[in-house]
């Protein structure tokens, strides 16, 4: 379809960014709804998007091909499928949340504050629509630098030192992903993510095809995080200002899981089987991020420190999913029930995606909200809640419950998905996954609703921990934040048809391009 709404959605926050830069820094109204304002232009057209693109979500749909560098074999090129669209929706309507929250919650440096998280929207959006590895490689880049300030000039007490360390740990990264980039365009000739996928590159070099492999393995692992790269993750995620560590969750992990997804899996299939079935790396690594974040979990006395390391808890049912898919592909040729297995696997991870995304953003929103109120994070600090903020009580439960995987919210169908396709694949690994469901409910239950909202309330010992600070529940922005990730967690929960059949389509034609 001859149109540019990929290219209008990459850079309209880059647009509103740039208009920011001639508001007088005085006006911070104005800057705080024209950033409202632009970001509601990507979010409707992402809708858009998504409404054509479910008409055939194994297609690529609004494809955009320009040159660029031409010289080189550099172009411009976009386009989505149904993995795609989905992660543009969570990425447009998780920013234009954070956009909304921050309106009332960042005082200070808002003119800056604004610009560099409408440049790292662009980014986001760079990656999720690029087809052109350099491309890529361009976005992904862009929403290093945004996030380091974000997080430097706008976070907590220790905000130097997580900002740094996540600059150098993405940065590795992104040296191993360049690398890898290229090498993969020395051996094919070609910078298209779809043409150096069709063609696999060393296939008929097993050393240096895990070598190349290894390379991208480094740059999106230490993204999601996978375990042992995820050290850079509690501290980024504490100490960022609430809407920074939304975003990190919601959506800057996925970058990392869309590339194993993306780029990984169609480029190095036979060496990912490899290190997913006959020495099995991937899986251990993944197993390990679900039993040890969530173990971390139960250690945790902060809550936003919790919240973070749930993530990599989490995020290891993405790559267990996709471990399986990969595995899959040397256990049975032509195999009927082992085939729909790893497709399911596969829906699974990127339905985790997507849901994990709308959860943890919720639960840093709410852990926000909190310590507004508290000005601590400590859960040692709090106890009966629910009498005196019973309307936040419900959200929270809501929200963590969805987090625990309860049937008929969102977070179930992806951590479903992912141990039913999983476990004809790699059994093994999907029963020791699966202890991260019995660890999950165990934090949710005793750290949060236990210490936070359940016992009897000391308006004392509230007092000496808060330093007298008044206690009342949501107002309505804050409710106005919550709903929609709310309503979403209830409605995939009932229907995730509404996601699925998107990424369905796309896995099912991803798998069947091998």
């Amino acid at each position: 379809m001859g149109t540019n709404v990929l290219s209008i959605i990459t850079f309209a926050p880059l647009l509103g960014a740039l208009i920011i830069l001639f508001i007088p820094r005085e006006k911070e109204n104005w800057i705080r709804w024209w950033a409202i304002a632009i970001s509601l232009v990507p979010l409707g057209l992402a809708f858009f998007v998504y409404s054509q693109v479910r008409n055939a979500p194994g297609q690529m749909w609004f494809q955009e091909t320009y040159e660029w560098v031409p010289a080189i074999s550099v172009y411009y090129r976009l386009g989505v499928d149904g993995i795609s669209v989905v992660m543009l929706v969570l990425t447009a309507l998780l920013s234009t949340l954070s956009y909304f929250y921050s309106a009332f919650t960042i005082k200070e440096r808002v003119k800056e504050y604004y610009f560099l998280f409408l440049l790292l929207e662009t980014g986001m959006f760079g990656v999720f629509v690029s087809l052109d590895l350099i491309l890529f490689y361009v976005f992904w880049e862009i929403g290093l630098v945004p996030m380091y300030l974000l997080i430097g000039v706008w976070g907590g007490e220790r905000r130097i030192y997580a900002a740094i360390k996540f600059f150098l740990y993405t940065l590795v990264g992104s040296v191993a992903l360049l690398l890898a980039i290229l090498g993969v365009h020395f051996q094919t000739g070609t910078f298209s993510i779809l043409e150096a996928g069709a063609a696999h590159p060393f296939a008929d070099n097993f050393s240096l095809a895990a070598l190349a492999f290894w390379g991208f393995f480094l740059g999106f692992a230490i993204k999601v995080p996978s375990f042992p790269f995820h050290t850079w993750l509690p501290d980024a995620h504490t100490e960022a200002p609430t809407a920074g560590s939304v975003v990190l969750a919601g959506v800057l992990l996925k970058l990392g899981a869309y590339g194993f997804i993306r780029i990984v899996l169609p480029f190095f299939p036979q060496v990912f089987s490899f290190y997913a079935n006959n020495v099995p790396i991937i899986p251990i690594l993944a197993v390990i991020s679900i039993v040890y974040g969530a173990l971390v979990c139960m250690a945790q006395w902060d809550l936003k420190r919790l919240i973070a390391y749930s993530s990599v808890s989490h995020m290891g049912y993405v790559m267990l999913g996709v471990s399986a898919a990969a595995a899959s592909l040397t256990l049975g040729d032509g195999n009927g029930a082992l085939n729909t297995s790893a497709i399911m696997a596969l829906n699974g991870a990127a339905l985790q995606m997507f849901t994990h995304g709308i959860i943890t953003g919720g639960l840093f929103f709410l852990v926000g909200i909190i310590y507004e109120r508290a000005h601590t994070r400590d859960l040692r600090a709090f106890g009966g809640l629910a009498s005196k903020v019973p309307y936040y009580y419900g959200i929270m439960m809501v929200t963590g419950f969805a987090s625990w995987g309860l049937p008929g919210l969102a977070g179930f169908w992806s951590e479903f998905f992912v141990f039913r396709g999983a476990f004809r694949i790699i059994p093994i690994f999907t029963c020791i996954g699966i202890m991260g469901v019995v660890l999950t409910a165990a934090y949710i239950l005793w750290k949060i609703v236990q210490h936070m909202f359940l016992g009897e309330f000391s308006q004392a010992k509230w007092d000496e921990q808060t330093h007298h600070s008044s206690l009342f529940d949501m107002t309505w922005w804050e409710k106005g934040t919550m709903w929609p990730l709310v309503v979403i967690m209830v409605l995939v929960g009932l229907y995730p048809s509404i996601i699925v059949a998107l990424l369905n389509g796309a896995m099912t034609a991803l798998l069947e391009s091998f």
